[in-house]
């Protein structure tokens, strides 16, 4: 995700993505592409750094295979302005997981909420996120019945 154009064009760094998707650690330089009108960080650029990650954590954690996991909605509350360089924490734990398979065992749809914090660099708080995501277990496909006689795609 280093190279994600949108996040390079923005200044954003992965600085770190556990083995185990387990937490990610995530970067933005202020720099003349995102900064707003007033030489601070950018609101839109403050949201970015944090929009995909925690889909990202539960879907690989859950596993890819069996579950569908999509970004439901969001809400960002600006702080403080960003005058330097900015990162987010995203720590997924096992409690939160078990949460998460115990709603959607019989099938049924979850949609979680999880926080995040923008921090600058001398650890105050610039903004607070929240996002909320779709989880649901994969259904089973369903077999289709062979027709005899019939052979290709197209059959």
């Amino acid at each position: 995700m280093r190279w994600w154009p949108p996040f390079r064009a923005a200044g954003i760094r992965v600085d770190h993505i556990a083995d185990d998707w387990t937490s990610a650690r995530v970067r933005m330089r202020l720099r003349r592409l995102n900064r707003n009108y007033f030489g601070t960080q950018f609101g839109g650029s403050l949201y970015s750094m944090c929009d995909p990650f925690w889909a990202m954590l539960v879907l690989h954690r859950l596993g890819p295979g069996e579950y569908v996991v999509w970004d439901k909605a969001a809400e960002i509350e600006y702080v403080a302005p960003g005058r330097g360089d900015v990162t987010v924490d995203f720590v997924l734990d096992d409690a939160r997981l078990e949460e998460i398979r115990e709603a959607t065992a019989d099938g049924a749809k979850a949609l979680p909420w999880f926080d995040c914090v923008v921090r600058a660099e001398d650890g105050s708080v610039v903004a607070l996120v929240r996002k909320q995501i779709y989880v649901r277990r994969k259904r089973p496909t369903a077999v289709q019945p062979s027709r005899p006689g019939r052979v290709g795609p197209d059959a």
